[in-house]
């Protein structure tokens, strides 16, 4: 019995003990296998992370240049301040690191010796700090003899060398690199380029080990990218928008658009009343920001949010209005492609015209009206009646068919952000008969001015919408070019037939029509004004407008055409012909010839035409007298010596045949004054006798050059300045208000 009983005894026992083994075991080995299968990933990341510290590098963001490679934005370097506090061990030493790096970085020392307590080799202090801030550190180190505990770590700041230059089209990024606006935004992935790693291992105690231990892998350099933007025509418009900006009192922004009509590319593209690129967070506008500072504190931020995202707005691109009179010649396009009407076909005004029995009859801006015309007379005095006639015989049907077949109901897609599309009557192309009427002079929708002058490209090119980019080319870091923009021809629309005959209107309302304040001598300018008024808007003198001027150049053979946009103009008028037609020549004064766009001038304009001044200084004033008169001039010499010793105006001055050169022949007269008088308002004829009598000469820019009727519009020297005799005053003239055709 006792002996059954102990083998039962010692199986039980074996039988419990391998059931132990067995359970124990199994629960190993499933533990094992939930580690390694089903755990094992996850408990790798946690122990990298663990052991090992990454540290992102930033990239160098890449370079944005002008279409002759000249940089607008690029990368420049700059600093992070990193401390390693596990090298400091010496209280005395953290104290003089902490006292000395404080004035330098603009930190609280109390915050440098909090974070020298982190158990780290790598410890931020301080990001993007300039080269002399570097500088004055490297100087610590060396005067204090520290050779541990203090890193420079290369990083890089978006700076901008022009400031406000093409502010609206650029973008800015914001603090971690990322672009937020403009072209900084919009090919944002382009740029960015690839950040680089800094990997650090850690000990079993979580502290960082030392740099032996580290792995870099270096950042990728973001591309670059290469624009159609010429600086040099940038640099024109901006300078002009901001003379026009002054002289009619603009209220709320100017714009102009050049743009290549055969190929689309934007080679300028200004809107004035912008900011600093390198303060894009900062109110502009000086009065607007002393206004939202005096606001109530709880208004503050909304109100300083609104302002920024005004002035940061592309007002080309993403604000709408209506065209006015610049789209009639979209108008004439319509129905010369459809065989409704031509040059010859007559219409009669007489100062009104009522579209459908009953209606409100719309006036025309000759208030006894033009009588019988024919319709290119009819274009060139833009007369709204003859449009209106003009629309009847297209209809609604066939005007929405050309309405959305030269790119008004889609955007155009350029390579910007924040594109707006165009409004009209109704989505689906639905006019009544008000609303044919007044469209057919560009009332009452709206488009932006960027599908204004796609559009107005494609009448003058053939007929061809072609896609408008900002961006020539992408090109990587090592010079390898990414992608490149070509011309994209989306459609013609109208046949080069109606083109042809289109832009010849357009020509001669640059010398006898509405758009002669645009005309530039030798370049055969096409163009067309507009006026209009602004939805929903109403300033305290009554309705707002919007001013433009929409043109190309050469007539014959377009190759640039310019849009210039005026909103809100207060001063002494607000007709497109009178604000935005000016500045239109001005800047294509500049820019046709810096274009290399050959001049072709008429008789007329030869005769009119100024010379450069020749270098008379060490002549004998005989030699030097005979000279000026075989060149038109009208030599006056002042002194008794025998030598001409200096001249007023200056070599290679430009001024207007039969002018007055003063000659200086000793010292005795060498500081006469005249005084410049005042010429706006003045007549041609009679400026030329005011500058007569004050001794000074002028050069006519302007409508006076192909136009009679015309005032002296502005001046480039103030009225009353002390000048030398013989000064050379530049004179604008535009067409007399009362003779100004509508817009």
């Amino acid at each position: 019995m006792a002996k059954g009983t102990t083998i039962r005894m010692w199986r039980r026992s074996i039988f419990v003990l391998a059931s132990l083994l067995i359970v124990g075991f199994g629960v190993i080995v499933f533990r094992l296998v939930k580690l390694q299968l089903v755990e094992g990933e996850k408990l790798q990341q946690m122990a990298t992370e663990q052991q090992l510290k990454d540290t992102k590098i930033n990239a160098q963001r890449g370079t944005i240049y002008d279409r002759n490679m000249k940089p607008l934005a690029q990368s420049a370097t700059v600093w992070t301040v990193v401390l390693e506090p596990a090298y400091l061990k010496d209280p005395e030493l953290i104290e003089k690191i902490a006292s000395g790096l404080a004035p330098i970085l603009e930190m609280d020392k109390s915050e440098i010796l909090e974070k020298a307590k982190k158990k780290s080799f790598y410890t931020v202090l301080k990001r993007k700090v300039e080269s002399d801030v570097k500088d004055k550190i490297i100087a610590f180190h060396k005067e204090n003899k520290i050779t541990t505990g203090i890193r420079l770590v290369e990083d890089y700041k978006r700076y901008y060398p022009y400031g406000d230059f093409a502010a609206c089209v650029i973008g800015f990024t914001g603090t971690d690199s990322q672009g937020l606006s403009g072209l900084e935004s919009y090919y944002d992935e382009y740029l960015t380029g690839q950040a680089g790693r800094l990997v650090t291992a850690r000990n079993a105690v979580g502290t960082d080990m030392p740099f032996d231990y580290e792995k870099m892998i270096p950042a990728q350099n973001g591309n670059n990218l290469v624009l159609c933007i010429d600086e040099v025509i940038q640099h024109f418009l901006e300078k002009g928008l901001e003379e026009g900006i002054v002289n009619n009192k603009v209220m709320n922004r100017a714009g102009a658009i050049m743009m290549n009509v055969n190929t689309g590319e934007i080679i300028g593209m200004a809107v004035k009343g912008g900011y600093d690129l390198n303060k894009p967070f900062e109110i502009a506008d000086a009065e607007k920001k002393a206004q939202i500072e005096a606001l109530p504190e709880s208004e503050r931020a909304k109100a300083k949010a609104e302002a920024l995202e005004a002035q940061w707005r592309n007002k080309l691109v993403s604000d709408t209005y209506m065209p006015g009179s610049v789209y009639k010649q979209i108008t004439t396009a319509m129905a010369f492609e459809e065989n409704l009407i031509d040059e010859k076909t007559n219409f009669n005004c007489t100062g009104s015209f009522v579209p459908f029995p009953g209606a409100r009859p719309i006036r025309c801006h000759k208030h006894g009206g033009h009588g019988s015309q024919v319709f290119a007379r009819a274009f060139c005095n833009s007369c709204n009646p003859a449009f209106i006639q003009v629309g009847q015989k297209i209809g609604p049907e066939r005007f929405y068919k050309y309405y959305q077949a030269f790119g008004f109901t889609e955007k155009t897609g350029i390579d910007l952000p924040g594109e707006a599309n165009g409004i009209f009557f109704s989505k689906d192309g639905r006019m009544g008969p008000m609303d044919l009427a007044v469209a057919s002079f560009g009332q009452n929708f709206s488009v932006t001015p960027l599908q204004m002058i796609i559009a107005a490209a494609a009448v003058a090119n053939g007929g061809y919408i072609v896609q408008p980019h900002v961006v020539k080319q992408i090109v990587a870091s090592d010079g390898n070019i990414i992608k490149n923009f070509d011309t994209v021809r989306k459609r013609q629309v109208i046949s080069e037939e109606t083109s042809s005959r289109v832009r010849a209107l357009l020509t001669q309302n640059a010398i006898d029509g509405g758009a002669k304040n645009g005309n530039v001598p030798g370049y055969r300018i096409g163009g067309k004004t507009g006026t209009s008024q602004k939805i929903g808007d109403s300033g305290p003198g009554g309705m707002d407008y919007i001013s433009s001027f929409c043109g190309f150049a050469p007539g014959d053979n377009p190759q640039y055409i310019l849009l210039i946009y005026y909103d809100t103009p207060k001063g002494p008028s607000y007709y497109g012909a009178l604000v935005a037609a000016p500045t239109f020549a001005r800047v294509m004064q500049d820019a046709l010839p810096y274009l290399g766009v050959e001049r072709k001038y008429t008789d007329e304009e030869m005769a009119n035409l100024d010379i450069q001044v020749p270098f008379l200084v060490g002549s004998s004033v005989d030699k030097a007298k005979l000279q000026a008169i075989n060149l038109q001039l009208n030599p006056v010499v002042y002194g008794s010596g025998e030598t001409v010793i200096s001249q007023v105006p200056e070599v290679s001055t430009k001024m207007p045949k039969g002018g007055r050169i003063v000659l200086y022949t000793d010292d005795s007269n060498a500081n006469p004054k005249a005084v410049v008088p005042k010429f706006a308002g003045m007549t041609l004829s009679a400026a030329n006798r005011e500058a007569s009598a004050a001794k000074v000469n002028i050069i006519i820019k302007g409508a006076a050059l192909s136009s009679s009727g015309c005032v002296c519009a502005s001046q480039s020297i103030a009225a009353g300045t002390e000048v030398r005799p013989g000064t050379v005053v530049t004179l604008t003239f535009s067409q007399k208000k009362s003779e100004q055709h509508s817009d």
